[in-house]
């Protein structure tokens, strides 16, 4: 069975995150999407994990959940993130963990031994006071069923690797529970590729998620994991992590790592962004305020790494890259946004024709595509599947830019439209 899976996100009792994420929200855009299965996130939070309980239901023994009404088939598994904020060696170290658990029970228990670290109800990626290798001994010691990994590996803040306040290496983070620790995010800056070029990473699964702050379909599913499984479970899922094999894990949904904020070095006041070897010539001070410049993912892999940007790890299972449906649409139409009432009558129009948005990435032929939308947007949808699209890298917090050179077609006057298709489930069937 083909499970495509994005195991992070937020829910509405995190910070900048949409009020309106629900859990009926999310599994409405996973759907529409293309996933079928989603973390419910933030289960350390009181309030949100109340809503988990009162609208989701165990399905049978598989340790997923569903949604309680409804016949939705959009599978649930309890996750969450949290923040450790601890000194090593004298030093401040923040690091952001992804944790993952088959029932609400050990979830419950999980919160238990949280709480006495940091306050669970003030946001629902919760801030705590313990050392990574301690949050692992606590999450393990509830049950061996129990999943962490480090998330965003490699975020300026907030990371593994972060150039400001990480480390150079698992072991030095997780100390002796770096044997519980079988994967890394690769984050929106990064991806597999760059991550291979580090020979200590080699017995690290590498996963992509999202981490999305809204349900709305630029940002669901924007990064996911695709699985090949005999049984749609928990275990099978988390079996699949830790064998790191391409059988079962076939391959990762990465956006192009360009486009994530953090992937030059850069300084946004000042509209400077760097590639690693500028920001060395300048000694990683912005040439125009002469303050430190955030030093991006791309800089800080080359710090770390002991192979070629070309070696490719025999074995692990590969990645595609792509970039969401409406900021395509939005690139061809020059619109600036991906929520205008033009780019989701296009956006409507392929999904509805073709099931879901994974469907029309990579499997609509562009002949059929330009049927339905116009041409310009159909060949687009094809240069980002084929890899001949460019994007202009992100830095300090500032996203990459698609660039495809192609004409937009006329503008037309269209009047707004929420989506609301009927998704039959497709997408990949040839891929592997």
């Amino acid at each position: 069975m083909r499970v495509i899976a994005d195991l992070h996100i937020h829910g509405r009792y995190s910070r900048a995150t949409s009020e309106q994420m629900s859990i009926a929200e999310i599994g409405k855009w996973a759907k529409i999407k293309g996933l079928n299965l989603v973390g419910t996130g933030d289960f350390t939070h009181p309030d949100w994990l109340k809503e988990v309980k009162d609208t989701l239901a165990p399905d049978g023994d598989s340790g997923l959940f569903k949604l309680a009404s409804g016949n939705s088939p959009i599978r649930f598994i309890l996750t969450t993130e949290v923040c450790t904020i601890f000194d090593y060696k004298g030093e401040s170290k923040k690091v952001h963990h992804v944790i993952l658990t088959p029932w609400l029970e050990i979830a419950e228990q999980i919160n238990e031994r949280l709480q006495s670290f940091g306050s669970l109800s003030s946001d629902g990626r919760p801030i705590l006071s313990v050392s990574a290798s301690q949050l692992v001994e606590e999450v393990m010691a509830v049950s061996g069923e129990n999943m962490i990994f480090p998330a965003h590996a490699w975020t300026p803040w907030f990371s593994i690797f972060g150039a400001f306040s990480g480390f150079d290496t698992v072991e030095d983070c997780y100390q002796d529970m770096t044997k519980h620790i079988h994967a890394l995010e690769t984050g929106l800056s990064s991806d597999p590729a760059m991550n291979w070029r580090l020979s200590k990473l080699d017995k690290y699964t590498l996963v992509s998620n999202s981490d999305c702050h809204s349900f709305w379909p630029w940002r669901i599913g924007r990064e996911a994991n695709v699985f090949e499984l005999e049984k749609f479970s928990y275990s099978e899922v988390t079996g699949a992590i830790i064998a790191n094999d391409s059988a079962r894990f076939k391959f990762t949904i990465e956006t192009d790592p360009a486009y994530g904020k953090y992937h030059w070095t850069g300084h946004r006041n000042c509209n400077v962004s760097l590639s690693p070897a500028e920001a060395i010539k300048f000694g990683n001070i912005c040439p125009v305020c002469r303050r430190p410049l955030t030093k991006g993912v791309e800089q800080r892999v080359e710090e770390l790494a002991d192979r070629p940007a070309t070696f490719r790890r025999e074995g692990a299972p590969g990645f595609m890259r792509l970039l969401p449906l409406s900021e395509i649409i939005a690139t061809v139409l020059g619109s600036g946004s991906p929520s205008t009432q033009a780019v989701w009558k296009n956006f409507n129009l392929l999904v509805e024709r073709f099931g879901d948005e994974y469907a029309v990435l990579i499997d609509a032929p562009l002949d059929d595509m330009a049927k339905v939308v116009d041409a310009p947007i159909a060949q687009a949808v094809v240069k980002v599947r084929e890899g001949n699209a460019k994007v202009t890298p992100g830095y300090d917090g500032v996203y990459g830019q698609l660039v495809l050179g192609i004409q937009a077609p006329p503008t037309v006057k269209l009047k707004p439209k929420l989506i609301q298709p009927t998704v039959k489930q497709k997408s990949m069937t040839d891929f592997w």
